[in-house]
């Protein structure tokens, strides 16, 4: 999930949470505008984690994990 679907879920989730007054009586709109809302949340710092959390490396320093060997 990108940022930018994690936030349309959030502004979805908030327009049926606060916005919408129609009432159906098998789906309680606002529970359902609350549930998008927290997708939307965690989606979005998962995102964010995902973006800017890695530590980025130079890939033209090569892996820095491998040790070269001296040759014997």
């Amino acid at each position: 999930m990108t940022i930018g679907s994690s936030l349309a879920l959030i502004a979805v989730g908030a327009i049926l949470r606060y916005a919408v007054t129609d009432t159906w009586s098998a789906v309680d709109i606002p529970t359902v505008g609350l549930i998008l809302m927290i997708a939307g949340f965690v989606g979005f710092v998962i995102g964010l984690y995902l973006t800017f959390g890695r530590g980025r490396s130079d890939p033209s320093l090569g892996d820095p994990t491998r040790r070269r060997r001296p040759p014997y």
